[in-house]
């Protein structure tokens, strides 16, 4: 029997799918079958997918992944076939009806999951990486994305416009007017300048490549993306709305602008634009993770958002 982990098992079970869990087991199986795979260990770290260490039968190392229903995997799985390896994890065979993708097998993450980890390069390294993957990675076409008819700073507004009172308004009204402000002149941004995001391009979701191949960029790919048009600016910002211990022990301000700087010279996005977007996401992601149960974590963002203004 798997060794399901115990954060996916818990995501099933909040999306009812108990079904899901129960035939897992047969799942993995029949796909290791039909694919030709000798089954490894159970990897941890992802909350949505099952992740297995397989080996396909010419023995070439891979990952099978079986994604909790009702998640979205569709439309991963068709911006990674769409990537075909160029930014992103290469897809080697899929079975979207079965929310199953057998992946090639990538190595350590650009850093640990666990924010603020010291056990990691630094941010100005993680930036260097990223600056230079996130171009790449937004290169895809945006033609499968043309009928989305919202806009990620007018939904990032509506949550904290939500959540703020929900939660007892565990920040100054000052934070978050700051933060619907930055969020109006985000979505002010015309819509032919956006691009296929990845959506959650933190560094857990940068993965190192077995060995050097076309495609990846400095050694590492994109796993897990979320994939929607959107202001190019928002990768950007979501890769700084964190490293608060740095933050809470230095100057904020300055060590911000630092990081805005260096991921600007990388990416060749405006500066201010990746301000905003870091600022909007550190207040919303605050209030989000608070309203799940975590309130030292969002207390985190939350604090130095305070220290920002």
């Amino acid at each position: 029997m798997l060794a399901i982990p115990e954060i996916v098992r818990a995501r099933a079970v909040s999306q009812g799918a108990e079904s899901w869990l129960a035939g897992l087991d047969d799942q993995v199986r029949r796909l290791a079958a039909r694919w030709g795979l000798q089954l490894g260990d159970v990897l941890d770290g992802g909350t949505a997918a099952l992740v297995v260490e397989v080996t396909m039968a010419d023995r070439t190392p891979a990952a099978l992944k079986i994604s909790v229903p009702d998640l979205g995997f569709d439309d991963q799985l068709r911006l990674l076939e769409s990537a075909d390896g160029r930014g992103y994890v290469r897809v080697l065979r899929s079975d979207p009806g079965h929310g199953a993708a057998l992946l090639e097998r990538l190595g350590q993450p650009l850093a640990p999951l666990i924010e603020d980890s010291a056990n990691g390069p630094s941010p100005e390294v993680q930036l260097c990486v990223l600056g230079r993957l996130l171009p790449v990675a937004w290169e895809l076409p945006r033609t499968p994305y043309q009928d989305q008819d919202w806009n990620k700073a007018e939904q990032l507004a509506r949550m904290i416009g939500e959540l703020w009172p929900k939660l007892g308004r565990p920040c100054s009204a000052a934070v978050i007017d700051r933060a619907l402000d930055y969020a109006a002149k985000r979505a002010a941004v015309p819509r032919d300048r956006w691009v296929v995001v990845h959506g959650d391009p933190h560094p857990g979701n940068v993965l190192r490549v077995l060995a050097e191949r076309p495609g990846a960029v400095g050694g590492y790919v994109f796993i897990d993306p979320d994939g929607f048009l959107a202001d190019p600016a928002y990768d950007v910002g979501v890769t700084l709305r964190d490293w608060s211990s740095q933050l809470l022990t230095g100057d904020p301000i300055a060590l911000q602008q630092h990081y805005c700087r260096l991921a600007a010279n990388g990416t060749g996005i405006d500066r201010q634009a990746i301000w905003e977007w870091a600022y909007l996401e550190r207040v919303s992601s605050g209030l989000f993770v608070t309203s799940f149960g975590e309130p030292d974590r969002g207390r985190r963002f939350l604090d130095t958002a305070e220290l920002l203004l």
